[in-house]
């Protein structure tokens, strides 16, 4: 299926969850957020939360140092 990330296309399997998403990105859980179809998906869920073809999501890190450092987009 396709989906969206971080505003590009990018296949993945079907049935992927968001926590199976990050894993398959080598993308700690602890230090992103995650945005699916512009609703926030809760870190407690994001084991549960299957992902749909045409799906969008956004990932983003936090990082420190100031209001420049404040976040980051992963590159899909």
């Amino acid at each position: 299926m396709t989906i969206t990330l971080n505003g590009e296309k990018k296949d993945i399997p079907d049935g992927l969850t968001v926590s199976g998403l990050l894993e398959l990105l080598n993308i700690q859980h602890q230090r992103v957020a995650v945005e699916r179809n512009e609703e926030i998906v809760k870190k407690a869920v994001y084991v549960s939360t299957v992902l749909k073809d045409g799906d969008a999501l956004e990932v983003v890190s936090f990082m420190g140092g100031g209001p420049e450092g404040a976040g980051s987009r992963f590159n899909a």
